[in-house]
């Protein structure tokens, strides 16, 4: 399973990918499955950049964090939640067991995040998720 995005999908916020030659130099030969929560969610795209705020993914899921807009500080933590439960039905229907996913994504990141601005060390609400679930998740940074 892959973020999209690194394979050259337009489908950050911001309306851009995120394509990387070393990811998929990486992936040659290897079955795929590529993945956006944010936009299996239908957040959009582009979408208002989203920070967590009050922890990481872990935090969320347990009730003591959420996903809010940047500027308007607008509530999307049940929509990230549903594009982190799609991508987590489709781990199990495809028996994912690895997932390279775009650090610093409020999503995907499985090192860092940004917490109301602030880059930090955590991990997103899908790789929370797809990680309780058993899953392992790294960075495209680890390439």
């Amino acid at each position: 399973m892959v973020s999209a995005c690194l394979l050259g999908e337009a489908c950050r916020y911001d309306g851009r990918s995120q394509r990387s030659e070393r990811v998929l130099a990486a992936l040659e030969g290897k079955a795929v499955i590529p993945i956006c929560p944010e936009a299996a969610a239908g957040l959009g795209i582009p979408r208002p950049p989203v920070d967590l705020a009050g922890g990481t993914g872990v935090d969320v899921w347990a009730g003591r964090a959420r996903a809010l807009t940047r500027e308007t500080r607008e509530d999307r933590t049940a929509a990230f939640q549903d594009g982190a439960q799609q991508a987590l039905e489709a781990a199990r229907r495809f028996d994912v067991t690895v997932a390279l996913l775009k650090e610093k994504s409020p999503s995907c990141g499985s090192q860092r995040v940004y917490e109301t601005g602030v880059l930090r060390p955590g991990e997103g609400i899908t790789t929370a998720l797809l990680r309780a679930d058993g899953r392992t998740v790294v960075s495209d940074e680890d390439l």
